[in-house]
C-alpha cells in the first residue's frame, strides 16, 4: 500500500494540477496527506475539496524534515510517496514507476525525475536537465536524493527519520545515514514530475548559501565519522 505525503505553503497555483494527477494514477494510493506551512492562499480549500487528510505545522515549528514526519507518521502506506505541492506528476504511471524500483530489501528509498515547463527560468531549465538525466541508477554512495519527487520505505523511516534540526537538504542527509547503514537508493527517470521552478528557484542567493550551509554539514560530519 501507497501513501502520499505533499508539503504545502501557498500552493494555489499549482496544487489542483497536482493532485488532479495524483488522483489519476493507475496505482491508486491509499490516501494523501497535506501538511500545509501556514499558507494564506487557498491552498487548504483546495486540498479539502480532493479529500487530503490535512495537517497544520507553523512557521515557528517548521522544518522541512519536521513537516515531512509529521505527514509520515500519520500515514498508513508501507510505501510513502513524498512530492511537493508545486509538482505536477507527468502521467498516470507516476507512482507505479516509483513503487516498482522498490526490487529489493536493500532498497531504502527512489527518486523520480524533475522536468520544467515551457515558462521555466532558462537557469532551472539547464539545472533539471543535467541534475536528472535519462538513465536509471542504483546509488550506494552518491547521497543525491530529492523530496520533490520520492518514495520511501515506512520501515527504513523509523529507523531513521528526517532531521528536524537543519534548514533544508533534508532529504540528502537522509540519503546519507541510510547509505552508512547498507542500504542503497534508486534514481528512477521514467517516475517523472514537472517543477516549476526546479531546485535552485532561479539563481535564489539566499536559498543557495542555505543549502551550501547544510551540505557542508552533512559533508563534515561524515568526514567525522
Amino acid at each position: 500500500m501507497i501513501s502520499v505525503v505533499i508539503r504545502t505553503k501557498n500552493e494555489e497555483r499549482w496544487l489542483r494540477r497536482c493532485l488532479t494527477s495524483v488522483s489519476i494514477q493507475t496505482y491508486r494510493p491509499l490516501e494523501v496527506v497535506l501538511v500545509d506551512n501556514a499558507s494564506k492562499d487557498s491552498t487548504v480549500a483546495i486540498a479539502q475539496e480532493f479529500g487530503c487528510r490535512v495537517l497544520f505545522i507553523d512557521d515557528c515549528d517548521f522544518s522541512f524534515g519536521r513537516a515531512l514526519n509529521l505527514g509520515i507518521d500519520v500515514a498508513q502506506g508501507e510505501l510513502i510517496a513524498i512530492l511537493s505541492g508545486h509538482c505536477i506528476p507527468l502521467n498516470e504511471k507516476w507512482l507505479t514507476c516509483l513503487s516498482a524500483a522498490f526490487m529489493g530489501e536493500q532498497v531504502a528509498g527512489v527518486y523520480g525525475r524533475q522536468e520544467p515547463l515551457p515558462e521555466s527560468d532558462p537557469f532551472d531549465k539547464r539545472d533539471l536537465w543535467t541534475t536528472f538525466g535519462l538513465e536509471r541508477r542504483v546509488q550506494r554512495k552518491d547521497f543525491l536524493f530529492h523530496n520533490a519527487n520520492s518514495m520511501i520505505r515506512r520501515r527504513v523511516w523509523e529507523e531513521t527519520p528526517f532531521s528536524e534540526d537543519i534548514s533544508g537538504v533534508e532529504d540528502r542527509d537522509w540519503a546519507k545515514k541510510v547509505l552508512g547503514k547498507g542500504y542503497s537508493i534508486v534514481y528512477e527517470p521514467s517516475a517523472s514530475v514537472y517543477h516549476y521552478h526546479g531546485i535552485h528557484q532561479g539563481r535564489n542567493l539566499e536559498r543557495a548559501e542555505r543549502v551550501v550551509r547544510v551540505i557542508e554539514l552533512i559533508n563534515n560530519r561524515g568526514a567525522r565519522e
